[in-house]
């Protein structure tokens, strides 16, 4: 994936169960924070770590927050 278009989308390309299996590692208290892109990788968050820059440098609830809003935006645009 190209870079700069990973800084322009954020976490469009992630797919939503890896992002909800995230946040309930987020909720359990399962990671360490910051969170890094190797970390993510050895996890198995691969496309997260490519979209990492979303999430850099978040403590816990920031890194929820985020994957909260983008989940919620998901399902409204489901919802149409």
């Amino acid at each position: 994936m190209d870079p700069y278009r990973t800084l322009a989308v954020g976490l469009v390309d992630v797919p939503t169960p890896q992002l909800e299996n995230l946040l309930r590692r987020v909720i359990r208290g399962d990671l360490s924070y910051p969170l890094t892109r190797p970390g993510l990788m050895a996890l198995g968050y691969n496309e997260v770590a490519a979209s990492f820059q979303a999430l850099r440098e978040l403590d816990a609830r920031g890194v929820r927050a985020v994957l909260v809003a983008v989940l919620a935006e998901r399902k409204a645009r489901a919802a149409l």
